[in-house]
């Protein structure tokens, strides 16, 4: 497991103060909402596979609150927390009149109790005590962050044992129309270098989760212009590396990008974006030895 001081693995030079800053207004981001509400359904379809009745779910990474709804109708009993690291977000998943501060209160101190509440945090450094949680939701939100192994590691922290993480996230393959245009401009990053599947596997298992299953699509949206492809690019985020071009783009070297992706029109004649949407859930186990490294063996009661 990634203690502070261990170096990260496979972490990228994102600037969490500049995702803040991309995410500060949702409006901003709504015309790329379609994305997120496709994938949240089949999410809920692989979530509907396992056998769980949770008293509290975390929605890490909630923005404005598109999930919630859906976890709540799924889970009516149980306590839903919306957590975002940018602010405007969290205020946006805020029903009106639902989570005013007596209401924030009650939930401190009756943690069981059923409803909705937002919190404003890094879902890396959750404000959140250990084994709390019974279900860890996380809907293309990790790929936002520079060091995905610590969020495993912290999202375990936080999970009660036989507790669920269910998460997705982008994959390699994703922007690939985009990467290839922009090659015409220069060598900067213009996208997020997404983490493949199998390193997820690798990291959840390092992280002390057991039994991880990971599976990854390929999804398609086609355009009919390159503006419209961008403005969803856009819509998605935007491009929070340290390492990202910094200055204005002339208009000579903007008409080879737009070029780029006019050479890559499909038969139909549309432009497509590729999208590669990686799944993951896993489990916290029960662990196998004490705090003072004693093994610790569990004996089952024959059945009669």
């Amino acid at each position: 497991m990634a203690s502070p001081q261990s170096p990260s693995k496979l972490s990228a030079p994102i600037d969490l103060s500049r995702v803040r800053n991309l995410f500060a207004r949702p409006e901003r981001i709504a015309s790329s909402d379609f994305l997120r509400r496709e994938i949240a359904a089949r999410m809920h379809e692989r979530l509907s596979l396992v056998k769980i009745i949770p008293k509290q779910v975390l929605d890490a990474g909630c923005g404005p609150g598109g999930d919630l709804a859906l976890l709540q109708k799924t889970y009516p009993s149980a306590q839903i927390v919306g957590l975002d690291g940018a602010g405007a977000m969290a205020r946006a998943a805020k029903k009106p009149g639902a989570s005013g501060s007596l209401n924030q209160l009650l939930s401190r101190l009756m943690p069981a109790k059923a409803g909705v509440d937002i919190l404003c945090g890094d879902y890396g450094n959750l404000p959140l005590g250990p084994n709390s949680v019974d279900l860890l939701w996380s809907n293309l939100a990790l790929h936002w962050h520079p060091l995905p192994d610590r969020v495993f590691a912290e999202w375990r922290r936080v999970l009660r044992v036989e507790g669920l993480l269910m998460f997705s996230s982008f994959g390699p393959d994703t922007f690939t129309e985009l990467r290839t245009a922009f090659a015409a401009l220069d060598a900067y990053p213009h996208t997020l270098p997404f983490v493949d599947m199998h390193d997820f596997g690798d990291q959840l298992v390092e992280a002390g989760f057991s039994t991880p299953v990971m599976d990854m699509e390929r999804i398609t949206v086609t355009y009919d212009t390159p503006q419209a492809l961008l403005r969803d690019v856009r819509a998605l985020g935007g491009n929070p590396l340290e390492s990202r071009r910094r200055g204005l783009i002339g208009r000579a070297a903007w008409q080879r990008v737009l070029a780029g992706l006019e050479a890559q029109r499909l038969p139909d004649g549309k432009l497509g974006l590729t999208f590669e949407v990686i799944y993951g859930h896993a489990f916290r186990p029960a662990p196998r030895q004490t705090a003072a490294g004693e093994s610790i063996v569990r004996f089952q009661p024959r059945k009669p």
